[in-house]
């Protein structure tokens, strides 16, 4: 054995453990507000407490925890701690374009279930998305909103073949897996004349996601129903759109084939997808490694526990969804556009 090469692996095992156990902490300092209560400038421990309302001991080692994780700074001349300007950046704006606690919200949500996978393990059972705990919905959104607030409207429905036209003129749009209708209300809110329909199987989520489009004032153009991507209704839709979601669907060529039946014949499927590479190695990056991870907790095992009983997995890529839509009906395929996190493809009948 090559001491050298252990000590590696040991370096890389306790910085793991450090990132995980760290995670509850970013949890707690979004819940808290003590990311926010930074902003206002370098704190002692006791002055962030009493800006927060918390207890001045358990903020001292959360603050120490922090800055060892570079999470937060600490001055030793004056022995207090702020945020960067990229940290605040980071950490305390969850409508902004990064927003690192709702992914670690996700995280831990995510390993709740831990026991539950570790039997599925077993079996091959799934586990369906409504088996897991609130922090899994929430954090999703919260995860992912801002990726789609930066791009959606400003970069990705543009990158669409004469797509943005026909939603500024006033179209029909189905937007399927909804979540708690982020991307709906997105797009709702930026094309006034076009009327959109969100579906989702998780009842408590459309009922959220009817919950934001009342406060964002969208009731008379947008509704949600509970429906999986091969039984939603309405159309026939001028664009459908799929985020984040077709991995985890347990017959995604049914669901293909079901939005290929409800576009126009010049219609356009938006498949919004992980980012991915063509082949396992090219995916042996630390972007791969999170999406393998959560696809192992949350998109495989959401897949299996469907009807069709198959999983395309968080890091399918390009090919496997190309060959997707060509055997549900569509004659064209591309991508589209394309961020460090999500990649766009578009498809036409």
């Amino acid at each position: 054995m090559n001491d050298d090469k252990l000590m590696e692996f040991v370096h890389k095992f306790v910085g793991d453990l450090g990132a995980t156990i760290g995670a509850g902490g970013v949890v707690i300092g979004d819940r808290l507000g003590l990311y926010q209560g930074l902003t206002a400038g370098p704190s002692l421990p006791e002055e962030l407490a009493e800006r927060t309302g918390t207890a001045p001991r358990y903020v001292e080692e959360w603050l120490r925890g922090q800055a060892a994780g570079g999470y937060v700074e600490y001055d030793p001349a004056s022995g207090r701690y702020s945020l960067t300007e990229e940290q605040a950046f980071a950490l305390t704006d969850p409508d902004g374009p990064i927003f690192a606690p709702g992914a670690f919200q996700l995280a831990l949500g995510a390993l709740r279930a831990e026991p539950q996978i570790t039997e599925a393990f077993r079996t091959g059972h799934g586990l369906g998305w409504h088996q897991h705990t609130e922090d899994v919905f929430t954090g999703c959104e919260r995860f992912f909103r801002p990726g789609y607030s930066a791009s959606l409207v400003a970069a990705w429905l543009p990158a669409l073949d004469g797509v943005e036209a026909k939603l500024h003129g006033g179209v029909q749009v189905a937007d399927v897996g909804c979540g708690h209708g982020a991307s709906t209300v997105l797009m709702a809110s930026a094309y006034p004349d076009s009327v959109f329909t969100g579906s989702d199987l998780h009842p408590d989520s459309v009922d959220q996601a009817r919950k934001r489009a009342s406060d964002a004032g969208l009731d008379g153009r947008v509704r949600f129903e509970t429906a999986g991507a091969q039984s939603f209704g309405g159309g026939p839709y001028e664009l459908v759109t799929t985020f984040d979601a077709l991995h985890d669907m347990g017959d995604p060529l049914g669901a293909a084939r079901h939005v290929r039946s409800k576009l126009t014949p010049d219609g356009t499927w938006m498949i919004v997808e992980p980012a991915a590479g063509d082949s396992v190695g090219a995916n042996l990056n630390p972007i791969g490694r999170v999406y393998y991870a959560f696809s192992a907790f949350l998109c495989v095992p959401s897949a299996l526990s469907q009807e069709g009983g198959y999983s395309l997995g968080a890091q399918a890529g390009e090919e496997p969804i190309r060959r997707l839509t060509a055997d549900a009906g569509f004659t064209r395929f591309r991508r589209a556009a394309e961020t460090p996190f999500n990649i766009v493809y578009e498809a036409r009948p």
